[in-house]
């Protein structure tokens, strides 16, 4: 099986079983017997064609007879490969491309619609590849940036146009991999001298640093458990919660454990992390990450994050990292174009819920953190000023004041131009003493 073939296939489950990306495709190319050459070439066209989706269809429905929706799904997504390719893959001739898609058709037992992929390629080849936008503005950019129109009318709405852009074409970028140092392993000298060349220190961030290596997973230093793969923003995150040795720490709905890790071991072995998560394969991905690290003061179980569980009345910190959106990790998961907008709808309320109840084991003077990796005020700073309407004895306080703006504040939404970090929204909150 060729990368192409693999990427198809891949594309016609993603859209059959609503699968996560990142998930399907590590599974996949786990399993598979391709040499990494092909592997590379199927991770790109992948994510490739679900980011630009949009904006590809665009082209099939301009250049096909056919409607897109009554094309055959496996032709569909040959068509979205070699328009892809066309259109964004330098490295691949033309030529080459409208060749390998019209071969793939016949490699995926679709030979009857070889001669229509040929004829829909070179169509759009000999008018140079010009993606046909629309007259109207909105429509245009929500082809440029491969984003469904409403998508992009809401962020607009909520940031502007020129903001909303930014993030849109960020989004359509690879997205910078960070990883964070595991101080209960090395020191960071030793780290840094293992990974030379590969990492940039993140400057005010100790132990944070930006990877431009290969395959991490084949690290030796990973294997040992010397550092873990987070994200800029989550890492901010989870050092905001300010968890101290011998502190009892809450993570509410962890998987696959990230946030937890880095609270654990900033807490230098001592005290106790709990870490909960309502899917037990979820829990697994915590207990791997916690076993890799050799982190010993954490606990990974299966727990509704919306259900009480009086034994834990009294944690000095509790983080309620909630379901969201997902629209911060776009770029990281460009699926969520997917969804519709009533996808939204019940969150909220999920949110309040699970964040009402996180404050129900906080002890008096203690820390209550709620984040989203989504960028929407209706789950965001609106579900916080709910729940301090409803309970007085919370009150805001700065996220992280040491670290300057935009952490002074106690609400904090994160976008990419922040540090090239996800969009990502916390904010932090304490129990006064009386209360």
């Amino acid at each position: 099986m060729s990368g192409r073939k693999l990427a198809v296939r891949l594309l016609e489950r993603t859209e059959r079983e609503k699968s996560y990306s990142n998930l399907l495709l590590d599974v996949a190319l786990s399993q598979s017997a391709l040499d990494e050459r092909e592997k590379r070439l199927c991770a790109s066209l992948y994510y490739g064609v679900i980011e630009r989706k949009i904006t590809l269809d665009a082209v099939i429905v301009h250049y096909s007879k056919q409607p897109l929706k009554k094309l055959d799904g496996i032709v569909r997504n040959i068509l979205r490969l070699g328009i892809y390719q066309l259109l964004y893959s330098d490295q691949i001739p033309p030529r080459a491309a409208v060749h390998e898609s019209v071969q793939l058709t016949k490699a995926c037992r679709k030979a009857s619609a070889a001669g229509f992929v040929n004829a829909v390629l070179r169509g759009f080849l000999r008018d140079k590849c010009r993606i046909p936008y629309p007259k109207d503005k909105r429509a245009a950019m929500a082809v440029a940036y491969a984003v469904p129109q409403w998508m992009l009318e809401k962020l607009i709405s909520v940031y502007g146009e020129s903001v909303a852009e930014a993030f849109l074409a960020d989004a359509l970028q690879p997205a910078p991999r960070y990883i964070r140092h595991n101080p209960t392993a090395c020191t960071t000298a030793q780290l840094e001298q293992v990974l030379s060349g590969q990492i940039t220190p993140v400057a005010d961030l100790p132990g944070a640093y930006q990877f431009h290596g290969g395959d991490i997973r084949r690290l030796e230093a990973f294997q040992k458990g010397w550092f873990y793969v987070q994200d800029l923003a989550s890492q901010y995150c989870a050092l905001a919660v300010g968890a101290a040795p011998g502190e009892t720490v809450l993570d509410l709905c962890a998987a696959p454990g990230g946030k937890t890790c880095t609270m654990a071991a900033g807490m230098a072995q001592t005290g106790r992390v709990f870490a909960f998560d309502l899917a037990p394969h979820r829990v697994q991905l915590i207990a791997k990450n916690i076993q890799r690290l050799g982190l010993r003061n954490v606990t990974a179980a299966q727990g509704d994050a919306a259900q009480f569980i009086p034994d834990y009345v009294g944690a000095d910190r509790v983080l309620c990292d909630v379901p969201c959106s997902g629209w911060g990790v776009l770029r990281r998961k460009p699926e969520i174009k997917e969804k519709p907008p009533e996808a939204i709808q019940d969150l909220p309320k999920l949110q309040l819920t699970i964040l009402e109840n996180g404050a129900k084991y906080v002890r008096p003077g203690g820390v209550l953190q709620y984040s989203t990796c989504t960028i929407l005020p209706e789950e965001n700073e609106q579900v916080v000023r709910q729940f301090l309407q409803r309970h007085p004895s919370f009150a805001l306080e700065p996220v992280c004041p040491a670290w300057g703006e935009p952490f002074t504040k106690g609400m904090v939404t994160l976008l990419p131009a922040y540090r090239g970090s996800d969009g990502f929204f916390i904010a932090k909150m304490r129990r006064r003493t009386d209360g």
